[in-house]
């Protein structure tokens, strides 16, 4: 069905549009993510979620649904955010703080000296995961200070289709991470609840819901591995558009529902 050319709506008549996209991407977004939340029973009944906020737009949408989700699921929950600073001059989460005060989600920011150990004293050729390693340390035990014992962190069906094909090429082995991982040493859960979705629609989720995000000082951004993976990938779904799917049910299949676990 061909849309409604937008010249031809009143000022009215695109609000209402508007209101109609915004209302639908809600509804999308959050059937998805109740159900990998459902599939994976990832929230028990008082849980109170962390939600790893860098200010990108995955984990921006995330804590978003996460917020509406806790409202009318069966299990009651409650949500709250946490930025890892890791130390670039020019990270400023003001917009971001705002934006979660107007939600009514608690927010918290960690200040550290990541990036200096990584890039200044340690001078990493491959700095990426020792600092994601450095960051996943310091939510983790900020979250526990908030009193949550489940980490949300805004991995979507991409990432994981990414993570998969980056581990066959660059270690010789299909893995990729759980949806659900209790890290003992810290004694919380780290969840995932967008893995069933696109990035495609995160993106467009982010832009109808005038959603802040931020964008990454990292030098590496855009840059590593994974960067080069997804480029791989988009030229090769191009000549075989089925391959993501293929790629995401074997990641299911194989390592998300074997019944040995």
């Amino acid at each position: 069905m061909n849309e409604i050319p937008t010249e031809s709506l009143t000022p009215e008549e695109l609000a209402k549009q508007a209101d109609r996209m915004r209302k639908k991407s809600m509804q999308h977004l959050l059937s998805l993510t109740r159900k990998a939340v459902q599939d994976y029973d990832m929230i028990p009944e008082g849980g109170r979620v962390c939600v790893g906020i860098s200010g990108g737009k995955d984990s921006m949408a995330l804590v978003t649904v996460l917020e509406m989700l806790s409202r009318f699921y069966p299990r009651k929950f409650s949500v709250c955010a946490v930025s890892v600073d890791v130390g670039f001059d020019n990270m400023d989460f003001g917009a971001i703080s705002d934006y979660l005060a107007g939600i009514g989600v608690p927010y918290e920011i960690v200040k550290t000296q990541i990036s200096e150990i990584v890039f200044d004293l340690r001078q990493e050729k491959n700095p990426c995961a020792l600092c994601a390693n450095l960051r996943r340390g310091a939510l983790n035990d900020y979250a526990r200070r908030m009193g949550a014992s489940l980490v949300a962190l805004g991995h979507h069906r991409d990432d994981i289709i990414e993570t998969a094909f980056l581990s066959l090429s660059y270690e010789g082995r299909f893995y990729c991470f759980q949806p659900c991982t209790f890290l003992e040493r810290s004694g919380v859960t780290v969840i995932r609840p967008f893995i069933y979705v696109p990035e495609a629609d995160v993106r467009s989720f982010v832009r109808l819901h005038g959603i802040p995000v931020l964008k990454s000082p990292c030098p590496m951004d855009k840059t590593s591995k994974r960067a080069e993976i997804k480029k791989i990938l988009h030229e090769m779904n191009a000549r075989n558009p089925i391959l993501r799917d293929n790629i995401f049910g074997a990641v299911k299949r194989g390592l998300w529902d074997r019944e040995d676990g």
